[in-house]
């Protein structure tokens, strides 16, 4: 029996800006630590990379030195005081859940892939009283492999019991547009999420500013291109 057609959003910086508590427990670990916190300006960019490429920038961008023992103490911090603090600030995107009502009403389910912990991510997810949305929530121990493997979002979509080729992914980072590539499946890249690069890049199937231009159309056209000439070459 064929699945359904289906949704696959990234967590931090696509579907939730969680930038402001994450750069809370980033500084709350240096502080901790006596190392004078860091400005939000410039370290957005590094939110998707996860707290210990953040705990590395920081260091860096204050020309000090960190061993790895550090670097994994600064971490442990960093985890306990974000999971303590879920939800925090962190709230979606302007659009996103009016975009997933609509998608709602053409038969689409959704699902979540994400690098964060599931833990984590569940928990926020919860905590927002999103979780009834979706079919699938996968994070980076979830399996054996993660994003960019294809793999990962291959495995949430039958999870969710989804259709591969009706599947479109949402993301903001290298990361994920890597990912759906390899996994054959069209890539939708919002341009507000963290990253140093824009999106467009990194070449997904599309790029938009705000959830509004998510449409059931835009959804279809793309996905027919996958698996028409000139799409990705299907591999799920």
């Amino acid at each position: 029996m064929p699945g359904k057609p289906i949704l696959v959003f990234d967590l931090d910086g696509t579907l939730i800006d969680t930038a402001p508590d994450l750069l809370d427990s980033l500084n709350h670990s240096l502080s901790e630590g006596g190392i004078p916190p860091v400005a939000s300006e410039g370290f957005n960019a590094f939110v998707s990379h996860g707290g210990l490429v953040m705990i590395e920038k920081a260091f860096a961008a204050q020309n000090k030195a960190l061993t790895v023992e550090r670097k994994q103490a600064f971490f442990r911090t960093f985890l306990d005081h974000y999971a303590a603090g879920i939800p925090g600030r962190s709230q979606p995107y302007p659009g996103v859940l009016a975009a997933m009502d609509r998608f709602a009403e053409a038969g689409y389910v959704f699902a979540i892939c994400t690098n964060k912990h599931f833990a984590n991510a569940r928990a926020l997810i919860d905590a927002l009283g999103l979780a009834p949305r979706f079919a699938a929530l996968t994070g980076q121990d979830t399996f054996a492999f993660r994003k960019p493997d294809p793999r990962h979002l291959v495995e949430t979509i039958r999870l969710a019991d989804g259709d591969p080729s009706q599947a479109v992914m949402i993301g903001d980072s290298q990361t994920d547009i890597d990912t759906a590539k390899a996994a054959g499946i069209p890539v939708v890249a919002v341009d507000f999420g963290y990253t140093d690069r824009h999106v467009r890049e990194f070449e997904p199937s599309a790029v938009i500013s705000h959830y509004d231009s998510l449409t059931t159309d835009l959804a279809l056209s793309l996905i027919r291109a996958a698996n028409g000439a000139g799409g990705h070459s299907r591999k799920a």
